[in-house]
C-alpha cells in the first residue's frame, strides 16, 4: 500500500509536466520491493485520476463545449460567436483523438509488452525533451485557440499518439508540436488538457475493466491498492495543473528539458553499470 501511494504521488506530480508520468511510474518501480515494473495496466488505471483533476478544474469550459457540440450536433441548433467556437472545439477534440485510439487500440499487445524497456524509455526521454526544447526556444507565440484549425487538430493528435511510447509525453509531445505551429505556451498546454480526456479515460476504463474481469494474479498491486494510488493521483494532480499554468504564463518549459535530459542521462548510466535492469 505504501508504494502504491507513492506512486500515486508520482502519477500525480508528472501526468500533466512534459516529463512523462509513465516513464516515471516505470523508473520508480526499478526501486520498489522486488524492483517490478508496476504495469501499463496500474499505469493507464491511475491516469484515470489525473483526468478527473481536469474535468474538475476545466468543469465550466468542458459543459461549455459539451452543451455547444450536442447543440449543433443532436439538436441541430445554429450557433453564433463563443458558442459556434466552442462546438468547434468539440469536433477538434473528436478529431485529435483518433489517431492514438486507432494506434492503441492496435498496437495494446506491443505497447505493454514491448515498450518499456528502461533504455528505450530513457532514450525517449532524451530525444523529445531536446525536441521540446527547440520547439519552445524557436516555435512562434502568437496563435491562441480561437485558432485552431482542422489540420493543426490533426496534427495536435498525431503528436499526442507519440504517447504511447513510455518516455515521450503525452503533454510534452502536444506542446511540442503546438509550439511547432505558433500557438502560445498557454494555449497548447490548455488545448493539452483537452485533448488528452477522450484517450485517458478510454484507456483507463478498458485496463479497469479487464482487471475487474481477470483472475490475473501476476499484477503488481490489488484493484484496493490501485484505488487508493489513484485517488491520490487525482488530489496531486489538481494541484499541479493550477501551478503549471500560472507558471507557463511567465516562465518557459526549459526547466522541465533539463529534467528530462537529466533523468534520462542517469536512467543510461544505472543501466551501463548494472544498478538497475532494463
Amino acid at each position: 500500500m505504501i508504494e502504491a501511494i507513492i506512486l500515486g504521488i508520482v502519477q500525480g506530480l508528472t501526468e500533466f509536466l512534459p516529463i512523462s508520468s509513465s516513464a516515471h511510474i516505470r523508473f520508480v518501480g526499478e526501486f520498489l520491493d522486488g524492483a517490478n515494473d508496476p504495469g501499463a495496466r496500474f499505469t493507464a488505471i491511475t491516469q484515470i485520476g489525473t483526468e478527473l483533476a481536469v474535468l474538475l478544474y476545466f468543469r465550466k469550459d468542458i459543459a461549455a463545449i459539451l452543451r455547444s457540440w450536442f447543440g449543433q450536433t443532436i439538436q441541430r441548433k445554429e450557433l453564433f460567436g463563443e458558442a459556434k467556437s466552442q462546438a468547434r472545439m468539440g469536433w477538434l477534440i473528436i478529431i485529435g483523438s483518433i489517431p492514438i485510439v486507432v494506434l492503441g487500440y492496435l498496437g495494446s499487445d506491443i505497447i505493454e509488452n514491448n515498450l518499456r524497456s528502461l533504455w528505450l524509455i530513457a532514450t525517449t526521454l532524451i530525444v523529445f525533451g531536446v525536441i521540446l526544447g527547440f520547439a519552445d526556444t524557436y516555435g512562434k507565440k502568437v496563435r491562441t485557440l480561437d485558432q485552431l484549425s482542422t489540420r493543426h487538430g490533426i496534427l495536435y493528435g498525431a503528436a499526442q499518439a507519440l504517447a504511447l511510447m513510455p518516455g515521450v509525453s503525452r503533454s510534452g509531445a502536444t506542446i511540442a508540436m503546438g509550439r511547432f505551429l505558433g500557438y502560445t505556451r498557454e494555449a497548447a498546454l490548455r488545448y493539452s488538457f483537452l485533448l488528452a480526456l477522450p484517450a485517458v479515460f478510454g484507456s483507463g476504463f478498458y485496463q479497469l475493466q479487464g482487471a475487474l474481469s481477470s483472475s490475473d494474479s501476476s499484477n503488481l498491486f490489488s484493484l484496493g491498492e490501485t484505488a487508493v494510488a489513484t485517488g491520490i493521483a487525482f488530489v496531486v494532480g489538481y494541484l499541479v495543473i493550477a501551478w503549471l499554468l500560472k507558471f507557463v504564463s511567465t516562465k518557459s518549459f526549459m526547466p522541465f528539458i533539463i529534467y528530462r535530459v537529466t533523468l534520462g542521462t542517469v536512467i543510461l548510466i544505472l543501466l551501463a553499470t548494472g544498478v538497475i535492469a532494463a
